[in-house]
């Protein structure tokens, strides 16, 4: 129970990595806000519970839970989110910035022509997204002089896979990575720790229903994983254990890959 009477707050946690979050943190001690944009996301792609919501599933772990359904991305809806989390469990610990994602994709990834609408989006619910709920805990924590932030960032933000592709969704992770390494300078001396990860191939249910897990998608990515097999949200959710612990201690500003070693190349 290494963070037994410790309160974290994971966004996009209704469902693959964000809820996978969730569940190792509760394992761990934490009382959960569970923040979503739907808080039904699982049933999108037939993920299943092992209650009838994700703060269900955190209560059954003998846990405190909150479910709050926010749109990261809009700044009111975040604050509001933070004081909520304020008011009912008194203190927040822990901030796992994970929602966001390559979503609803245009036929047009082009770094020199892809249109504004689509990239702003994708840049609002990944980076402006996290920036936010980071300014709005950032005062809690402050004040408590202690705090761990974990932002979710992405092997798209650490290279540019030779092409233009795929541009905003890269761009807005790289942004992650980058205000990681700012905020910690900012907020080290408040004892407030804030590192990211940079998640490779992962068997996210929302992965496996669009085909990352059938045999001539996985084998072509498994070429390039040394270690031979695609990521599980656990792998992740273990990395981000060692970010809100002790174990972390002295580490801040810093992003680690979880990708199997697909990094090196």
């Amino acid at each position: 129970m290494k963070l037994a009477n410790k309160v974290a707050l994971v966004t996009g946690g209704a469902r693959g990595l964000g809820r996978a979050y969730v569940l190792h943190l509760a394992q761990l001690g934490a009382d959960v806000v569970v923040n979503d944009v739907d808080l039904d996301a699982a049933r999108a792609y037939d993920e299943p519970l092992t209650a009838a919501t994700v703060d269900g599933e955190v209560e059954a772990l003998g846990r405190r839970a909150l479910a709050i359904e926010a749109d990261v991305s809009d700044k009111a809806a975040v604050d509001a989110m933070l004081q909520q989390t304020i008011d009912e469990f008194g203190r927040l610990d822990i901030l796992v910035n994970n929602a966001g994602g390559m979503l609803y994709p245009p036929p047009n990834h082009s770094a020199a022509t892809a249109p504004p609408d689509h990239y702003r989006y994708i840049l609002d619910i990944n980076l402006t997204g996290a920036i936010y709920c980071c300014q709005a805990a950032a005062p809690h924590m402050q004040a408590a002089r202690s705090g761990k932030i974990v932002n979710v960032a992405s092997q798209a933000g650490l290279w540019s896979g030779r092409d233009g592709g795929g541009m905003a969704y890269k761009v807005a992770k790289a942004g992650v990575i980058q205000y990681t390494r700012v905020l910690a300078a900012e907020l080290g001396p408040y004892n407030i720790h804030v590192n990211c990860i940079a998640p490779g191939f992962m068997l996210s249910s929302r992965a496996v229903a669009q085909g990352r897990n059938r045999p001539p998608i996985r084998d072509h990515l498994l070429q390039d994983i040394p270690l031979g097999r695609l990521g599980m949200p656990e792998d992740c959710a273990k990395v981000v254990e060692f970010l809100v612990t002790d174990l972390s201690d002295y580490v801040t500003g810093q992003c680690i890959p979880v990708c199997g070693g697909y990094v090196a190349f």
